[in-house]
């Protein structure tokens, strides 16, 4: 039910991102979605793509810093309200959310938040409990 996440960690210099993306293109990796945070002196880009394990490989080729992270994908309806539910939820349980992201479904009936909840296991067994469906990895790219 989790879903693999990759986070690059990144100078803040102009090409640093593009080298990430060519990297992964000539790869022939899709990337499904993507958040990325700054400071002054780097950046850390999250990533979830269709093929992680060769986007590992090819980013630590290149001789880029990477880190894994377990995430959770929930689709949710794409309405008003629609990631309300969720944060109302998990937030009456003391579940925090350390960062999220999301991606609209092609048919944009729906969209998949990205969580990184700091109780995980809590967190999508609630979700489960009050019927959210939860996206593993494999199901992502076939959106």
């Amino acid at each position: 039910m989790k879903a693999e996440q990759i986070s690059v960690f990144l100078e803040n210099r102009a090409g640093r991102l593009a080298d990430v993306t060519h990297t992964l293109a000539e790869a022939g990796v899709n990337i499904r979605a993507l958040s990325l945070a700054d400071t002054s002196d780097f950046g850390i880009l999250r990533l979830i793509v269709c093929d992680h394990e060769k986007a590992k490989a090819v980013l630590k080729q290149k001789g880029f810093t990477l880190g894994c992270t377990s995430v959770v994908a929930v689709e949710i309806t794409d309405t008003p309200g629609g990631l309300d539910g969720i944060l109302q939820l998990v937030s009456q349980r003391g579940i925090n959310v350390e960062y999220m992201y999301a991606f609209v479904k092609q048919d944009r009936k729906s969209a998949i938040m990205v969580f990184r909840f700091d109780k995980i296991d809590q967190a999508i067994e609630l979700l489960l409990e009050n019927n959210y469906a939860i996206v593993p990895s494999a199901e992502l790219c076939a959106m």
